[in-house]
């Protein structure tokens, strides 16, 4: 008798996020060298075309991908969007990020 175990992988949101990374990580990926966006309290509509991976440097915005529960990103996290997602950033303190596309 032979028995299968397969592993289930439960996406909740389209939008990946790690935490408090590590100044060395940060290093390790240049981002100082990326492009730096700013952007004051607002609420928008936005559409990726390209893969975006950002670190934020300051702020507090909520993503909302379109179909999905919303998403907070704060100072201190990386932000991994997926080409093609639609969504409503709620920008709720002025936000500055590091950023670069794939």
């Amino acid at each position: 008798m032979f028995v299968i175990f397969t592993q289930q992988t439960f996406i909740m949101s389209s939008i990946t996020i790690e935490h408090n990374v590590t100044p060395a990580k940060l290093d390790v990926l240049y981002v100082d060298d990326w492009p730096v966006w700013t952007k004051g309290v607002s609420e928008f509509d936005w559409t990726y075309d390209q893969k975006e991976t950002c670190y934020i440097i300051e702020g507090k915005a909520i993503v909302t991908p379109e179909g999905e529960e919303p998403v907070t990103i704060q100072e201190g996290d990386m932000v991994f969007f997926p080409k093609g997602m639609k969504c409503v950033w709620k920008i709720i303190e002025p936000i500055e990020k590091h950023y670069r596309f794939e």
